[in-house]
Parts: structure tokens; C-alpha cells; sequence
């Protein structure tokens, strides 16, 4: 059994962690005191139903701990999946945390493989290796969504690791094992490729997004039926009958900040639909307000903060910019949302009573729609054509 050690208890470090804890001993280190403790007792820390499938049914060799230098000190192999954020003012990813926990696993353990899952820019691992004169620094780049985290790591497309090296396709062999996928392919490219692919993956899926998003905004403004204009192109093999669900527009961990990320890095470089791709997020949360406000309700219900069904994400969802826009007119607007457990959410009342907030709501805003809401259909607005994320 390999001793891994993974840094960062979110969606990507939990669904790798669990993933390698059945054939591997897995020590998981996190700040938050609450996820370690959930953790520990067999409880997931995250929305995600494989994640607590597996946690209850599984025998795993895992153990979770806010002790850094206990959970580092003796791994073969580390796996880095902190948080990353783009800084606006900046213009660039924040890789803070990444980079002071690379700092802190070699001067603990020196001589433990240390893998990147984290998003960074272009560029990043070089930078590093070079900083700490480190070789085995490597990147391997994820493409998990919120909420079947687990599931796409033991289902994957591919496997991508940043290194054409023995210790790169020995840890890519180590994730394929450890799949239900036995003709899941392994890629190995340079540094600099890998981290493109996963900039790129995401700016295409924020593309695809905005395409339709795009076309439900031209529907809404002519009066047409959205889902037929979408089941006749979607009928063509080359688009596909997939991802072509609309929404308020594309938000979460990734594709905000990848798309951004990935225009900065054009900087020189002649470009013109990367910077559309991240226009067209902005215009499309500026039409549905502006569609919501000419429809003067007194008071707009804000039905979940999340992304997605089945996430408990909702960091820089797209309802967020909605409700700007509208507060921005005067609009008193309120929210449910179990899963925040403040009075408030940025000066807007949150409502735990769910007949309550839909009896006071003039209009209800749902990026997605669930069952808990159909007694109230005439007061939602949504561009939720399919029920699917």
C-alpha cells in the first residue's frame, strides 16, 4: 500500500482522496475543523451521493486531520488540491495556497512526489520546480463536476499528467487502477500542455454554455419556443444532443475564473473569441435582469444560491449576478437557501420557511427547477428547459 497524502478537503482533494483510500493508506489534512470531524465519523463534508456511498459502504483506508506535518511527514506521494482564485484587480490566479503548501511539504518530506490538482496558469509548475530546484513537482490537471466528483474519477475521460517521466505514468497508473475504467486513456505532455488542456476544457464548456445561453436570449426576445430551436440543432451529430441546457449563466469553481485566467495568458497573442466567452457571461446576467425588472415585482425570491442540483456550491453562481442587478433597481429580494445558515446574505434576507418565502415572493428566480417548487409554476422564472445540468 502506498502512502498518499492529500492537501485540501474540497470536491477535487475528497473524491481523489476517497478514490486511492481502497487499495492505499490516505491521510487528508484541512483547516476546517468541522469537515475533519464529519470526516472522521463517516459523514461526507460535501454534496456528493457517491462520496457518501462510498463512506458507508466501502472499506477505506482514510483518515482526515488538521495536523500538517502528521498527515505529510511519511507519504509517498502528495496530492495538492487547495484552492485557487483569479484576482481581478490583478489579473491573475491567486496560487497562494498552492504554492505555501508545496513549501511546507518539502521542508517536511523531502523526497515525496508532489502532485498539483489545483488549477493553475500556464506556466505555474515550471515556476515552482525551478523556485525549490524540485523534480518532482508534478501536475496533473482534473475534470470533475460539482456534485459527481467521485463518480468522474472512478468513471474518467481521460487521465493527463504534466510529465513524460517514469513517476508521471507510475502516478497515472495509480488513478487508472483505482478506476472502474479499464480503457480510460493515460496522456502524458509537457508541463505547460497540461495545464492548457485544462484551461481549455473549461473556456470550451463556458463557450458551449454561452452559445446557448446566447440563443435562449435571442428566443426570449422574439417570442420563440427555445426548446425546439435547440432540439432541431441539437439533432446534428457535430453539435449533440448534450450540455445544451440554459441557464442564468455559467458560474462555480472552474469556469469563471479558467476563462480568465486563459485570457490573461493571451496577452500578446491575437485573440477575439476568448474575451467573447467571458463578455457574453456578463451581457446574458445583464438581459435576464433587465427581462426580471420590466416585469415590476415588489419582491424577487431567490430559489437557492447553488450552482446546480445535488451541489452545495454556490461560490460566484450565476443567481449572484442576477440578484445585483435587481437590488441595484430597488427590487427587495429574498432568498432560501438551507444550506447558508446566516440571517443574511449580502444585506438580503434569507428565508428558512420554504411556503413562506414562495407565498411572499411575487417572483421566484430558479436557475434550476425541483420538485419542492412545481405548486408555484406560475411564479418562477427560470431557463431551465430540461430538468439537467
Amino acid at each position: 500500500m502506498r502512502k498518499i497524502s492529500v492537501i485540501g478537503m474540497g470536491y477535487v482533494g475528497l473524491s481523489n482522496a476517497i478514490l486511492l483510500s481502497r487499495d492505499n493508506d490516505v491521510k487528508i489534512y484541512d483547516i476546517d475543523n468541522e469537515k475533519i470531524k464529519k470526516l472522521n465519523s463517516g459523514e461526507s463534508p460535501i454534496i456528493d451521493s457517491e462520496v457518501k456511498d462510498y463512506l458507508n459502504t466501502k472499506k477505506l483506508h482514510l483518515t482526515s486531520s488538521n495536523n500538517f506535518k502528521e498527515v505529510v511527514k511519511d507519504a509517498d506521494i502528495i496530492i495538492i488540491a487547495t484552492p485557487t482564485n483569479y484576482d481581478t484587480q490583478l489579473n491573475y490566479f491567486d496560487t497562494s495556497s498552492v504554492d505555501l503548501s508545496i513549501k511546507k511539504c518539502i521542508e517536511l518530506n523531502n523526497n515525496a512526489l508532489i502532485v498539483i490538482k489545483s488549477t493553475i496558469p500556464v506556466g505555474f509548475t515550471s515556476l515552482v520546480r525551478d523556485k525549490y530546484s524540485k523534480n518532482n513537482i508534478i501536475f496533473s490537471p482534473e475534470f470533475l463536476r460539482e456534485g459527481k466528483a467521485l463518480y468522474d474519477n472512478l468513471y474518467p475521460s481521460r487521465i493527463i499528467v504534466g510529465e513524460k517521466s517514469a513517476q508521471a505514468m507510475d502516478f497515472a497508473k495509480l488513478l487508472k487502477e483505482a478506476s472502474h475504467k479499464n480503457d480510460v486513456e493515460i496522456v502524458l505532455t509537457g508541463p505547460e500542455e497540461a495545464e492548457s488542456i485544462k484551461l481549455f476544457a473549461n473556456t470550451y464548456l463556458a463557450m458551449r454554455i454561452a452559445f446557448f445561453n446566447e440563443l435562449d436570449s435571442y428566443a426570449l426576445s422574439r417570442t420563440l419556443d427555445t426548446k425546439e430551436i435547440i432540439k432541431g440543432i441539437s439533432m446534428d451529430p457535430r453539435i449533440g444532443n448534450f450540455y445544451n441546457n440554459p441557464s442564468f449563466g455559467y458560474g462555480g469553481y472552474c469556469l469563471p475564473k479558467d476563462t480568465k485566467q486563459l485570457l490573461s495568458n493571451y496577452e500578446n497573442v491575437p485573440q477575439n473569441l476568448i474575451m467573447a466567452i467571458v463578455d457574453a457571461n456578463r451581457t446574458r446576467k445583464d438581459f435576464l435582469a433587465d427581462y426580471i425588472i420590466k416585469l415590476k415585482p415588489s419582491i424577487v425570491g431567490i430559489y437557492r444560491l447553488t450552482m446546480k442540483a445535488g451541489s452545495d456550491n454556490f461560490r460566484h453562481s450565476s443567481v449572484q449576478g442576477l440578484m445585483k442587478r435587481i437590488k441595484a433597481k430597488g427590487i427587495t429580494v429574498v432568498i432560501y437557501e438551507p444550506f447558508y445558515n446566516d440571517v443574511e446574505f449580502f444585506n438580503s434576507k434569507v428565508e428558512t420557511d420554504l411556503e413562506k418565502f414562495k407565498s411572499n415572493s411575487d417572483i421566484i428566480i430558479a436557475n434550476r427547477l425541483t420538485e419542492e417548487i412545481e405548486d408555484v409554476k406560475d411564479k418562477i422564472f427560470t431557463r431551465d428547459l430540461y430538468g439537467t445540468d
